[in-house]
């Protein structure tokens, strides 16, 4: 059975019985499964109910085989079927392959296979190609094939070598293979943990490492890295994938194979082979072949050669004649390949659309071959602006796709274009702007920005404060309509808006707005007045909530609202505020609304509004008619009483005569006594409704002492002639109260006839003492032939009280009751009661009345002839006093009457349910002994024995003897239940029931004796079989096997046999075990045949059975000897069924060593070996043991506990010898490599490194890395963590125990790769207390890992910056502050100023302003220079200045305030050299700070001090510059004037064009004036003043503004 269930939806999906076995199943997809049986395969889809269907059927040559793998090609037409088998002492592969279109199959060598789609270059339809990889004897090979051609080229065939370690032998072959199609790499999986990557299009070799020790047994494409995950035997999870950054360069630099190192990155976009692109490109490019270099730079990864200044190289080259351009030849090989980036989509699209050519370009668009911008669209903008709305929209420009859009007007694809985009405009901007035009296209945009399903892009009340402006009232209330698609209580104000508007402008469209009832959120108080003020008052009631509003409206315009209106608006008011305005319609004009408050009272009755309080008001305002209208409707739901009597009252009142009667007759809730009262005060012309009332609540007395006393005796008679006759009986007792004459009674009796109950008019007329007034009607009702028991009782009773036979009465009427007859005769006369009792079977109350008053026989001729146990019970229980007088008529009259046997097996019976033994012997003795009718009953002397065994034991010998017919088989277990064993063993003895007899004897009298001699005596096989089981349970062994022999009795042979060997007695077992050979064939009886043959020695008879044919369990038996100790027996045993691994511990137990190597060798299991190994050890055998742990060391579970047991017996050598030898075997496992590395950690130190460095590849190294740990290995310790990749402890290791484990070189290597930054410094620290010449050497290889400012803060503190200069020399290049303070400590400390100088220069990051203050205390001038130079670099320059002029360096103060810029500081500087009298220092500051110095301070300083001449230089280059810039004005003045009288001039020729139709020339047309047109240029030229200014400039910027849009 094959079920799928879905984990997800935690169901069953299908389920399939296979007809054969399941060998082997795998997922193919997503939605098929591959089952693979023994002679087919099947796929079985997940989808619908479809049954598994075959593919195809297995090759012969895959028979007896073991299936690991199935693979399919992605279109499922190519199948392949994987499988192993051992040929020749190695693992044989073979894979069937199968096409489904073509229906063959084909059988190939190999171990592993998978599909790949491939395009092969020139094709675009990929091809199908199948991957094999097989080994043999002779070669190990991969094979990619094409099985299925795609639209180019055909693929040729590539093999490739497979490599495997010598080490490895023949063990090892491919199992699995799984094919990046990103990478086009096939990744190859062998069972020994190998792992090869080849390319798929070549078959070369990528890489080649071990990736577990362990057998892989399962893999899997993994998706996400484009690699493959694999699961070793162990568990481990293991996952391999192509570094993208790394492969590249490996290919390049390990393999040598540039030319796939190009392929793969110009496929897959990779880096690394940037140079060989380059260099290819360049190469092929100077050797003129621009196609080749164009093919080169097309595949070249990112912009490596696809960038602007290869476009630039092919745009200048020359043209070809007959040639295309080698421009167009590089764009026709990009688009071949694929998409263009956005440099060359630029590039081609340009003159592309100089040419006008854009069905080219929207192809190229369609076909995704041009990477859009925003400049490309900028481009195509010109030319056509669809297409470049295509491009703005897949580059992503939103602002010039939307500005497209305004442009054409087509505002509601903004909406979808923003939507999709994910980008927001000014939707209010491009609203203003549409309104102007626009108006019904604005609504509808304004509706779909509120409305989108990701809006609202903009502010409702913001649109309809715009439309309002505009006084677009039909366009705003169409907006407000169409975005209130739903009543949410944000959008109260909006509603309030829609409804404002058109109660003002549009009252009718208001109402209609209203009564769709699709808002409820606006300010109600507000619409409210609005509708009161349009006259729309029933809509004014619905919006206002206060009473005094509702109260004008109402009173101003209530008869104008519908009826319907106002009974449905009251419901909206409270209870007292409904009331409140009932009663002002009631006091205004109560004929005119007493209808509407009917109608208001009957809606909201029970609602909020009680009946009784709408009832206090009609009758507070006496409306009788209305609170009958009112209640006509209430009364039909309501159950108060109150109401129905009300409602009776009003009709009443009202002369509804009618209502009142059917009220009365129909209502069940009004209060009977107030309604009777309330019908006798009023006195109704008819006393039907009090009738009716009265015989509904059953006051007929009252009703009839009314009717009577009021002379109404008309009614009465109707009443119990018409009405109600069965209500006669009480209406008769009532009258016979009031002493009502007979003659009126008797007539009114019989006026009624046979409707009158009679029991009832008995029963009132007899509790009156006046039974005999109604004999005439009781006589006359029997012969009407009336069979009613009241009426027969009651006629009965009027006999017995005037004695008239009633006897014969009693005996012959059937129709009375007896009960109520006996009852009423237990005084009068006892007899006619029990007739009476007898005649109705009242059986208690019988017995009562004999019992009161003696008539016992009586009593006891009905107990015998009724025959009721129940009735028996109660009269002969304890606590009836009259039993004995009972039982004696029962004995001396009753039985002996009677001759039915019925009634005497009921008798006694009876008397047996009673516990009365004695008295039930005296009734059998009287019966059976005495009597002649039952004498030879056998029931009854049953019975009679019975009776005995119970209460008078002594009786029972002697009932045995007297009597015959009893039942033997019956009596002997009662009496054997009573303890009468004896006579129990004389019955069955007396009916020769000798088998129960001797069950006597042995289980109850406990005689064994007797039951032996009983038992030969009678000489029966069942006597004798039940005497063997008692002498069994009894411990007789011996004796009860003999009566089981003589008895033949088979059938307890278990228990025979267990207490045999409890008894130790196996001679008689044997015989006894012969016997029941002999009847039955039982595995049980021979195998303990066996072990008895064993126990009593008799080995030669126990092997001659064991070599006949026999169904014995010799293996059990052989067990058992051997637990038992006979060694000998269990090894003839377990040499006959060849249990060779049970023969062995025989013989370790006999001590026959070499035997048992041979015997183990043949059962060949570990838990033999072991057993025989402890054996030898134990024994000081080790040659043998280790041939035993030759065999047990290769299982990794057993090892540790074979180890065990030779160092506890402190065999080390013998141990480390077993393990040396094992490591030859080509089974050796890691284990054992493990252990033996720790035996010579423990035992043999001087050959650890050896063999770690041998097998370290084989080693579990956390285990041995305990091991050192634990011995203080150090050195071998740091060997293992490098190797192991624990870097940190390997530097940790070498650092704590430097003297063993220290190696300079090897720290080197290895302190790069730790993890922990922190070991960084740990091992400056080491070097700097151990190896301090070597610390340079460390921090050349640490300096690009470790954190500078921390490096040399250690260094400072342990005192050793001197010594690592060379370091902080080289790491200077970062600028660090630590690095460039302390470098330049040392350099102040050496007193090289130029290396400082250059440092600073070089470096700004350290504390500048503290090591300018350190260096302005310094002995040595260039220092204090470099102080300056510091403080002049931080903008201080006053501090800089004033330190130069202190060391008189004048010439670097000055430069420090011509670079300050600040000229305070140069004027204060000219002041110091005026001060100083250093004419000549004065005279080169003007010039070094010429542009800081004003002209009037320094002609004052001049002038004040003498110096004059001084200051001459500065001011001769000051007049200079003056001048230069005045004549520089005037040139500018002079050309700007010229520039703009051409400008004039040119538009005065541009605006004149004089019509030389009209010209005439002459005195005539012009009235003697020479008609000449103007001469050109002598137009006025208009003067530009402020106004004109302003009119051209603010006016026009503002029309332009946002009033252009207008």
């Amino acid at each position: 059975m094959i079920q799928l269930i879905s984990i997800e939806q935690r169901m069953k999906l299908k389920s399939f019985n296979m007809p054969e076995v399941l060998e082997f199943w795998k997922w193919i997809s997503s939605n098929t499964l591959a089952l693979v049986t023994p002679t087919s395969v099947y796929h079985w889809s997940k989808e619908g109910n479809s049954d598994p269907v075959k593919m195809f059927d297995r090759h012969p040559d895959l028979a007896n085989t073991k299936i690991i793998n199935y693979r399919s090609d992605s279109t499922q037409q190519w199948l392949a079927l994987v499988a192993i088998h051992q040929i020749d002492n190695r693992v044989a592969g073979r894979i069937q392959l199968f096409s489904v279109e073509k229906g063959i199959s084909q059988s190939i060598e190999g171990h592993a296979a998978c599909f790949a789609n491939y395009i092969v270059p020139g094709a675009t339809r990929p091809s199908i190609l199948f991957v094999i990889s097989s080994r043999n004897p002779t070669a190990s090979k991969v094979l990619v094939l094409e099985v299925s051609k795609g639209d180019g080229p055909s693929f040729t065939k590539r093999p490739g070598d497979v490599f495997y370690p010598p080490d490895v032998g023949a063990s090892d072959f491919p199992v699995a293979m799984q094919i990046s199609e990103k990478y086009e790499v096939i990744y190859l999986v062998t069972n020994l943990g190998y792992i090869h990557l080849f390319d798929l299009s070549t078959a070369s070799l990528i890489y080649r490492n071990r990736i577990s020790t362990e057998s892989i047994f399962v893999t899997a494409f993994q998706e996400s890295t484009n690699g493959i995950i694999c699961v070793n035997r162990k568990g481990q999870v293991l996952s391999v994938s192509i570094d993208d950054a790394n492969i590249i360069p490996y290919i390049c630099n390990t393999l040598g194979n540039y030319d796939l190192a190009v392929a793969m990155a110009s496929k897959n976009n990779l880096p690394g082979a940037e140079g060989l692109l380059q260099g290819q490109f360049e190469r092929l490019f100077q050797q003129g072949l621009y196609k080749e270099a164009a093919k080169v730079a097309a595949d070249s990864p990112g912009t490596t050669l696809r960038n602007i200044q290869t476009i630039q190289r092919f745009q200048a080259l020359p043209s070809v004649p007959n040639q295309p351009l080698p421009l167009l030849q590089y764009f026709g090989i990009l688009l071949e390949k694929g998409k263009l980036n956005k440099v060359e989509s630029l590039e081609l699209v340009r003159p592309v659309l100089q040419q006008g050519k854009k069905q080219i370009l929207e192809k190229w668009l369609t076909d995704d071959k041009l990477e859009c911008s925003e400049q490309l669209g900028d481009e195509v903008r010109a030319h056509d602006r669809k297409l470049a709305l295509s491009i703005y929209y897949r580059a992503g420009a939103s602002d010039k796709a939307i500005a497209l859009y305004a442009e054409a007007g087509e505002f509601d694809k903004i909406i979808a274009y923003s939507k999709k985009i994910g980008y927001t405009p000014d939707y209010m901007f491009l609203l203003s702007r549409l309104v102007a035009v626009n108006p019904a296209g604005a609504t509808d945009f304004a509706v779909k920005l509120i409305k989108d399903e990701n809006g609202p892009f903009a502010d409702p009340m913001a649109i309809v404060d715009l439309f309002a402006s505009r006084n677009m009232i039909q366009e705003t209330s169409n907006f407000l309509f169409s975005i209130l698609t739903n009543d949410n209580a944000a959008d109260a104000n909006l509603q309030t808006k829609l409804l404002e508007l058109n109660l003002i402008h549009a009252p009718q469209n208001a109402d209609a707005i209203m009564g769709s009832q699709r808002f409820s959120h606006y300010n109600r108080v507000r619409i409210g007045n609005l509708c009161e003020k349009a006259g729309l008052y029933q809509r004014a009631l619905e919006h206002y909530t206060e009473l005094v509003d509702i109260k004008r409206v109402l009173a101003t315009a209530g008869s104008a609202v519908p009826q319907d209106f106002l009974v449905q608006y009251f419901g909206s008011l409270n209870p007292e505020d409904r009331m409140e305005c009932m009663k002002d319609f009631l006091r205004a004009n109560p004929r005119q609304y007493l209808q509407l408050v009917v109608a208001i009272a009957i809606r909201y009755t029970d609602d909020s509004m009680t009946p009784e309080s709408v009832i206090a008001m009609f009758e507070n305002f006496r409306l009788f008619e209305g609170l009958f209208l009112y209640l006509t409707q209430i009364v039909v739901t309501s159950q108060s009483p109150e109401v129905h009597f009300k409602y009776i009252e009003a009709a009443a009142k009202s002369g509804q005569y009618k209502e009142v009667e059917r009220m009365c007759r129909d209502s069940n809730f009004y209060d009977p006594e107030k309604t009777r009262d309330f019908l006798k005060e009023a006195k109704l012309p008819d006393q039907l409704p009090l009738i009716i009332v009265c015989d509904r609540y059953q006051f007929i007395s009252d009703l009839t002492i009314y009717l009577y006393k009021n002379n109404l005796n008309k009614y009465i008679e109707a009443y119990v002639q018409k009405i109600n006759p069965t209500n006669t009986p009480l209406v008769v007792g009532a009258l016979l109260d009031l002493d009502c004459q007979e003659d009126y009674l008797r007539s009114l009796i019989a006026s009624v006839r046979n409707m009158c109950p009679a029991d009832t008019l008995v029963e009132q007329v007899e509790k009156r003492n006046r039974l005999k007034l109604l004999l005439p009607w009781l006589e006359a009702r029997v012969n009407e032939g009336n069979i009613e028991p009241a009426v027969h009782n009651a006629l009965a009773k009027v006999y017995i009280d005037s004695n008239k036979n009633p006897e014969a009465f009693l005996v012959h009427n059937q129709f009375y009751d007896s009960k109520v007859v006996g009852k009423y005769c237990e005084k009068r006369d006892p007899y006619l009661s029990f007739v009476a009792y007898k005649r109705g079977l009242c059986d208690y109350d019988l017995i009562e009345v004999t019992n009161k008053n003696a008539l016992f026989k009586n009593q006891a001729r009905y107990l015998v002839e009724r025959q009721d146990q129940d009735l028996w019970a109660y009269v002969l229980a304890e606590s009836n006093e009259f039993k004995r007088s009972l039982i004696d008529q029962v004995v001396q009259t009753a039985l002996p009457e009677t001759t039915n046997a019925v009634e005497v097996s009921s008798t006694v019976q009876a008397f047996m349910n009673a516990d009365l033994p004695n008295e039930l012997i005296e009734l059998l003795e009287k019966i059976v002994l005495e009597g002649k009718e039952f004498r030879s009953a056998t029931e009854l002397q049953n019975l009679l024995i019975l009776t005995a065994i119970r209460a008078d034991k002594s009786r029972v010998n002697d009932y045995i003897n007297k009597l015959e017919n009893f039942d033997g088989s019956r009596m002997a277990p009662v009496a054997i239940d009573a303890g009468l064993f004896e006579e129990a063993f004389f019955i069955y003895k007396k009916f020769d029931f000798n088998v129960e007899a001797i069950d006597v004897l042995i289980n109850q009298i406990d005689s064994i004796e007797r039951a032996y001699d009983f038992a030969e005596r009678v000489n029966q096989i069942e006597v004798f079989g039940k005497l063997a089981r008692a002498q069994l349970s009894k411990g007789m062994i011996k004796e009860a096997i003999e009566s089981f022999i003589k008895a033949a009795d088979v059938d307890l042979y278990h228990e025979v046999i267990s207490a045999s060997e409890k008894a130790n007695c196996y001679e008689e077992l044997v015989k006894y075990l012969l016997m029941c050979r002999k009847k039955i064939k039982e595995p049980a009886v021979e195998s303990e045949l066996i072990y008895a043959y064993a126990k009593v020695d008799k080995l030669a008879e126990m092997e001659d059975f064991i070599n006949s044919p026999n169904s014995a369990h010799i293996q059990v038996i052989g067990d058992r000897c051997f637990d038992s100790g006979l060694y000998e027996a269990a090894k003839i045993l377990f040499t006959n069924i060849s249990n060779f691994s049970r023969l062995t511990s025989c013989l370790v137990k006999l001590g026959q060593f070499q035997s048992a190597v041979d015997s183990a060798r043949k059962a060949n299991s570990t838990k033999t070996w072991k057993e025989v190994s402890a054996a030898c050890i134990d024994a000081r055998e080790f040659r043998l043991a280790q041939i035993c742990g030759i065999n047990i060391i290769v299982h990794g579970d057993e090892l540790e506990e074979l180890i065990k047991q030779y160092e506890d017996r402190g065999y080390f050598n013998e141990l480390i010898s077993l393990l040396e030898s094992g490591l030859a075997s080509d089974r050796a496992h890691v284990g054992m490599f493990t252990e033996l590395a720790i035996l010579y950690s423990k035992y043999k130190e001087d050959k650890l490194m050896e063999h770690i460095k041998l097998f370290y590849a084989r080693l579990n190294v956390p285990k041995v890395i305990k091991a050192c740990v634990s011995n203080q290995q150090w050195s071998e310790l740091t060997y293992l963590y490098i190797h192991y990749d624990e870097h940190d402890n390997a530097i940790n290791t070498m650092i704590n125990h430097s003297i063993e484990a220290w190696d300079h070189t090897l720290f080197k290597e290895t302190v790069s790769k730790v993890a922990k930054l922190e070991l960084y410094y740990s091992a400056i620290q080491f070097y700097l207390e151990e190896q301090p010449l070597l610390i340079n050497d460390l921090l050349t290889v640490l300096s690009p890992r470790i954190e500078h400012a921390k490096a040399v803060q250690l260094i400072r503190s342990l005192g050793h910056l001197p010594l690592v200069k060379p370091y902080l020399v080289g790491a200077q290049d970062s600028n660090v502050a630590a690095i460039n303070e302390a470098l330049n400590e040392l350099y102040v400390e050496e007193e090289d100023y130029e290396s400082l100088r250059a440092s600073i220069d070089a470096n700004s990051n350290f504390a500048t302003i503290q090591l300018a203050q350190k260096l302005e205390k310094h002995e040595l001038l260039e220092f204090r220079r470099i102080a300056a130079y510091l403080y002049k670099k931080n903008n201080r320059w006053a501090q800089s200045v004033e330190l130069s002029k202190k060391d008189n360096l004048y010439k670097d103060a000055m430069q420090s305030a011509a670079d300050s810029k600040n000229p305070q500081v140069a004027e204060e500087l000219l002041q110091f050299f005026v001060d100083q009298g250093n004419n000549a220092a004065f005279a080169a500051c003007l010039y070094t700070c010429y542009d800081l110095v004003k002209p009037d301070v320094v002609l004052e300083l001049a002038w004040r001090n003498n110096i004059i001449n001084h200051a001459f230089p500065y001011i001769i280059q000051y007049v200079k510059e003056i001048s230069a810039k005045v004549d520089q004005l005037g040139e500018d003045m002079q050309h700007r004037k010229k520039k703009q009288e051409d400008e004039l001039q040119s538009a005065e020729q541009a605006s004149y064009q004089p019509d030389f139709n009209n010209i005439s020339y002459g005195y005539a047309a012009t009235g003697g004036m020479l008609a000449l047109p103007p001469a050109t240029g002598m137009y006025q030229q208009p003067q530009i003043g402020y106004n004109q200014q302003q009119q051209g400039g603010y006016n026009q910027q503002q029309q332009q503004g946002y009033g252009g849009y207008y």
